[in-house]
C-alpha cells in the first residue's frame, strides 16, 4: 500500500447492500467497508468482537434486551457470542474491523451471507 485509501472513492465503487468489500489488512485484521438498509438477520459471532464504524447514515444495533444507535463518526464493538441484528432506516455506510475470514452472517449463515474478501 503505498498511498491512503479515499473512503469516499472506495463508496462510489458499489451500489449493492450487505455486501462487504475489503479496503484493507493489518495483521490477521481486515477492514471492510459496507452499505446497508434495512434489516440483517439475528446472527453472533462465537470467537470474535465486530467493531462498527458509521461513515454515514444511523445504524441500529438490536440485542435481544436493548438498541444502540451509531451515529456518523462513532465506534461500537459487538463483544464476541452476542447476538445483535445490525439495520438502517436510510442507506448507511459502514466499517467494520474483523478477523480475517469472519462471515457477514457469523454462525448463522444462510440466504444473506455475502462472499468474503472481496477486495476493492
Amino acid at each position: 500500500m503505498n498511498s491512503p485509501i479515499n473512503l469516499v472513492e472506495k463508496f462510489s465503487q458499489f451500489a449493492e447492500l450487505w455486501q462487504p468489500k475489503l479496503i484493507a489488512e493489518m495483521n490477521d485484521y481486515q477492514f471492510k467497508i459496507v452499505k446497508i438498509q434495512g434489516d440483517f438477520i439475528w446472527h453472533s459471532h462465537a470467537d470474535t468482537d465486530e467493531a462498527f464504524i458509521v461513515i454515514e447514515g444511523t445504524l441500529r444495533i438490536d440485542f435481544r434486551d436493548r438498541a444502540v444507535f451509531v451515529q456518523p463518526g462513532e465506534l461500537f464493538v459487538v463483544p464476541k457470542g452476542v447476538e445483535h441484528k445490525t439495520a438502517a432506516e436510510t442507506i448507511t455506510k459502514l466499517m467494520m474491523i474483523e478477523p480475517r475470514g469472519v462471515l457477514n452472517t457469523g454462525d448463522e449463515g444462510g440466504e444473506r451471507t455475502a462472499e468474503n474478501n472481496v477486495w476493492i
